[in-house]
């Protein structure tokens, strides 16, 4: 990168499109990582770049004086803070940036659903404020640091507290060209089911007809509906549904989303569904709604947190006896591990087509 006497390019955008461009920088492979980003003002924030960018739209290019570079990880940011080894050793080894905010777990809080945080790293007792600002210098597009304290409640609730930064809990989280608008401190938003978010939005052909069970957010809804899947949607947490609604219209589907207030088990399904999705650790309570609503033929994505030596019987034989119980058969397609839940457990999904 150029020395600190040298000129660097920045590209201008405002500091709501800054995720989404810096994906997009990254992308088109202009976006320099090597560098801060640097705040221009109030509105404005200078994303560094090696080359002008042909493909992602900027509100200006700009040369700086004197870059900022950016240390490469977090134990370099704590150790130009004085931090001694035994204090970085308790430091927490993973964290997620969701939109403006980092959201970091200081001990070992379980998420309690099938889209929260991890739930890995451990702390004890550090400064977490300087861990929040030593977080904020190397994300330099989050504004905000959230500790998360465990889910709790019917609607699994989440419970955070601002380590540092602006306190902003409401954020917009750009994935695969999929926008989630949310309030961290309302509703959950896993970034380690990432790729399982992903393959949904691969999985569907346009025109199906999807029941998503627990939608939250959107988690799965937004990107079935962005690949042309016409999805009955239900949420009974107000907060989240609330999201849900923003969020099919921030993502141009509101069309192609029914979206219901509900227990899931008190929605009628008509006609019945090519695939149902149940992204919910306890989804095997609810497999006699779910199973009622798929066509025959029709595909079941049953979530679960399992133990180990559970895998797969459990899951596996709880699907299998369901549809049993509906005079139904199963066909397994497919088994996977979507991430850690808690030590020893995992989180997996069960793809099954059901006769």
């Amino acid at each position: 990168m150029p020395g600190n006497d040298e000129l660097a390019l920045a590209a201008v955008v405002r500091k709501p499109d800054t995720e989404t461009t810096i994906a997009a920088l990254e992308d088109e492979g202009v976006y320099d990582a090597t560098r801060k980003v640097r705040e221009r003002d109030d509105e404005l924030v200078e994303l560094p770049v090696t080359d002008p960018p042909s493909e992602t739209a900027v509100l200006d290019v700009v040369e700086q004086v004197a870059p900022e570079r950016r240390l490469p990880d977090l134990e370099s940011h704590l150790r130009e803070m004085g931090w001694t080894d035994e204090e970085i050793a308790r430091a927490p080894s993973s964290w997620a940036v969701v939109g403006s905010v980092v959201l970091v777990t200081f001990g070992d809080e379980d998420d309690g659903g099938a889209d929260g945080p991890t739930g890995e790293g451990e702390a004890g007792e550090i400064d977490r404020e300087e861990l929040g600002e030593a977080l904020l210098d190397l994300h330099g597009e989050a504004d905000t640091v959230l500790a998360h304290e465990g889910v709790s409640g019917d609607h699994r609730e989440p419970s955070v507290s601002v380590v540092a930064g602006a306190g902003d809990t409401e954020t917009v989280h750009t994935e695969h060209g999929t926008r989630y608008a949310l309030d961290l401190a309302e509703v959950m938003f896993s970034p380690g089911n990432k790729a399982e978010r992903a393959r949904m939005g691969e999985a569907v052909e346009p025109g199906e007809r999807v029941f998503d069970m627990f939608a939250g957010v959107g988690y799965f809804t937004l990107p079935m509906a962005r690949a042309g899947a016409d999805v009955t949607a239900v949420e009974r947490n107000p907060a989240a549904f609330r999201f849900l609604i923003e969020n099919a219209m921030l993502n141009d589907v509101s069309e192609r989303v029914s979206a219901f207030r509900a227990d899931c088990r008190d929605v009628e399904v008509d006609p019945e569904a090519d695939r149902v999705v149940m992204g919910y650790y306890d989804a095997h309570e609810y497999l006699d709604s779910a199973l009622a609503a798929l066509k025959p033929g029709g595909v079941v994505h049953m979530h679960e947190a399992t133990p180990e030596e559970l895998l797969w019987d459990r899951p596996v034989s709880r699907l299998r006896d369901a549809a049993a119980d509906a005079g139904r058969e199963v066909e397994i397609l497919d088994r996977r591990k979507v991430k850690s839940h808690s030590e020893g457990v995992w989180h997996v999904v069960v793809d099954a087509n059901v006769v």
